[in-house]
């Protein structure tokens, strides 16, 4: 038995009969977070309830996270995505060549949707409200309809789609074809094929930057990235990453897109505003990366080489991404010497980026 309005470890014994504000007022949980519990404590005062106990209790169900159901699908699921105008899940199917659609509210099925052998990835259309389904064993692309749940139709394209992506300012659909080395562009009012983009070897993964209207391409074979125009479906350029680049991420924040590489352990940067990749870091980074000072610079800009600089290239881009000076490759001398310097002379102030190599390295001119 406690005394009545004692403060204990971590709880505070208060009247039953109390309003409940008065239960939790200046009321702290200080060291429950020790004991083993929740814990209940006998007492012969019938009136007095112990409020630790309680507040365990309630933040127990709170955080709880439990395994609601298991639904049963088609043979070997591959993809996911969700239609959130009609809260819809859509998986494929890869061994039972289909697609299960599953209402998001109740998790029931509501029926399966057969398409062509091989569907191996998903991608969702919000303005036209339609799934696009990659079937990789048949070079081709379901299209189904997020109301009604039946194919539209189903289109031809390359050889092994294996990526979809979609871009909302012109309402395409891209699916990159791996074993054609190209890119089909489809529009997602008419379901037509707009044109087909050819790319590097092995494209394997898309992503579009809705600030510049751009998509990425992951060439896997020629360890590059194709960029296409979004709006006139045109090659802007081809960028060098790491070996066999296959996953992408845009950070709309900073306006980069993140690569994957596969082989080389190391996740490629590109800052979209240069065109250029601006950052590759490798498990060797610290060792291969150059150090520039001044920053900001006026007359000069000097550089320490890391050991990786023999026979490399700097170059110095303005924000627009226009190559504003070159140097000439770094000799061995000068790899020993490991600083070198660079005049700016006839250089604007501004913001530039310093490029050796595959890294990137920002500075700010001023007069």
């Amino acid at each position: 038995m406690f005394p009545q309005n004692k403060k204990f470890t971590g709880f505070k014994v208060v009247p039953k009969d109390k309003p409940r504000e008065d239960k939790m007022k200046k009321f702290k949980l200080v060291h429950l977070a020790s004991l083993n519990g929740p814990f209940a404590f006998p007492s012969k005062t019938r009136n007095l309830i112990f409020l630790a106990t309680l507040h365990l209790a309630l933040c127990t169900i709170v955080s709880a996270q439990w395994l609601e159901t298991t639904i049963p699908v088609g043979s070997n699921p591959y993809a996911l995505c969700w239609n959130s105008t009609n809260n819809k899940v859509y998986c494929a199917n890869w061994n039972s060549a289909n697609v299960t659609i599953i209402d998001g509210a109740t998790n029931s099925v509501i029926t399966t949707v057969p398409v062509r052998i091989g569907p191996r990835v998903l991608c969702w259309n919000s303005a036209s409200n339609k799934v696009y389904c990659a079937n990789a064993w048949c070079d081709s692309v379901s299209i189904i309809d997020g109301v009604t749940n039946s194919v539209i139709i189903t289109l031809p394209v390359g050889t092994y789609p294996c990526a979809l992506c979609w871009n909302s300012n012109n309402n395409k659909v891209y699916c990159a074809n791996y074993n054609s080395n190209n890119v089909t562009i489809i529009d997602g009012a008419t379901d037509s094929i707009i044109t087909t983009v050819t790319t590097g070897s092995w494209p394997n993964a898309l992503c579009w930057n809705s600030t510049n209207n751009k998509v990425y391409c992951a060439n896997g074979a020629n360890d590059n990235v194709t960029v296409i125009d979004g709006t006139n479906n045109s090659v802007i350029t081809t960028i060098p990453v790491g070996a066999f680049p296959r996953a992408f991420c845009w950070n709309s924040i900073q306006n980069r897109v993140y690569v994957a590489n596969y082989w080389s352990s190391s996740i490629s940067v590109i800052r979209d505003v240069t065109g250029i990749e601006e950052e590759c870091q490798t498990l060797d980074a610290l060792s291969s990366t150059p150090e520039i000072y001044p920053n900001p610079a006026k007359s000069f800009l000097a550089i320490r080489l890391p050991q990786t600089a023999d026979r490399q290239m700097i170059k110095i881009f303005d924000v627009s991404g226009k190559l504003v000076k070159v140097e000439e490759k770094i000799t061995s001398a000068q790899s020993q010497k490991q600083e070198i310097r660079i005049s700016l002379k006839g250089i604007s102030p501004g913001i530039y980026f310093l490029r050796l190599g595959k890294d990137t390295q920002k500075f700010l001119v001023i007069k």
